[in-house]
């Protein structure tokens, strides 16, 4: 039972008991989304339920970084391609912070990169925590 119809609450496959928490804390009921993997690796996502018009919460840490970071651009971009109204990121894990500078010749800065992606992707906010330096938050 969704105590809280206002907002819906998606998962990926990184940590499901943290979302799981946060539903029952703020007394929402996770959205159904389907979440496999092929047997070469790619990840498939599917918004199982109607999310037409809502308010999205995507909670899906990024560690390790690689293919959980993929799953929640997809569930970013099938969530937009779904009409949500606002789309919000929550990460508490935010990887690649840690390349957040260019201190050397020819080195990326991942952060901004991941960034971009999730602002690509569809996102509207992104709520995460101790990002490695305070110029993450301008990215």
């Amino acid at each position: 039972m969704n105590l809280r119809e206002d907002i819906k609450l998606v998962t990926g496959t990184s940590n499901y008991d943290l979302a799981d928490k946060i539903a029952k804390y703020v007394g929402a009921d996770l959205t159904a989304c389907t979440v496999t993997r092929f047997s070469d690796g790619e990840v498939f996502v599917q918004i199982d339920d109607n999310i037409r018009g809502a308010d999205l919460f995507i909670i899906q840490p990024t560690n390790p970084p690689g293919d959980n970071l993929m799953e929640l651009l997809m569930l970013i971009e099938a969530s937009r391609r779904a009409s949500a109204m606002r789309i919000t990121a929550v990460i508490p894990y935010y990887g690649y912070a840690r390349a957040d500078r260019k201190d050397r010749p020819r080195v990326s800065i991942t952060a901004q990169l991941v960034a971009n992606l999730i602002t690509t992707a569809g996102a509207d906010r992104v709520i995460t925590m101790d990002l490695h330096a305070r110029q993450i938050q301008g990215f």
